[in-house]
């Protein structure tokens, strides 16, 4: 089942790590080596999450790297399928090839 509307991971992070620990913002930045304004930035969902802040948050809460960077794919591939409809992208259709050119090549290849 695909969900239509997943939550940015920074939200995730927000709700059910960070405040669960009754960490603020600043305090939880400096467990994760990062700014107040990076960390604040990703768990407000004004920024994506990185591969590094992914791992850090694995080390520092336990949460795998591998679920928080999920967890974004998911939210991007949500986000880019809502603007599909911006495009205009036919699909590929090669063109009907024509037997006596090909053969035509065949001999140029032979000769």
């Amino acid at each position: 089942m695909r969900m239509l509307n997943p939550p940015h991971p920074g939200e995730f992070v927000k709700t059910e790590v960070i405040e669960p620990h009754g960490l603020t913002v600043v305090a939880a930045a400096k467990v994760l080596g990062v700014s107040r304004p990076a960390l604040s930035t990703f768990l407000n969902g004004r920024s994506d999450l990185s591969g590094m802040m992914a791992l850090r948050i694995e080390k520092a809460f336990g949460v795998k790297m591998d679920t928080l960077m999920r967890m974004q794919s998911s939210y991007d591939i949500a986000r880019t399928r809502a603007r599909e409809g911006e495009l205009d992208v036919e699909p590929y259709r090669p063109a009907k090839r024509d037997p006596d050119l090909a053969s035509q090549r065949a001999k140029e290849i032979i000769s």
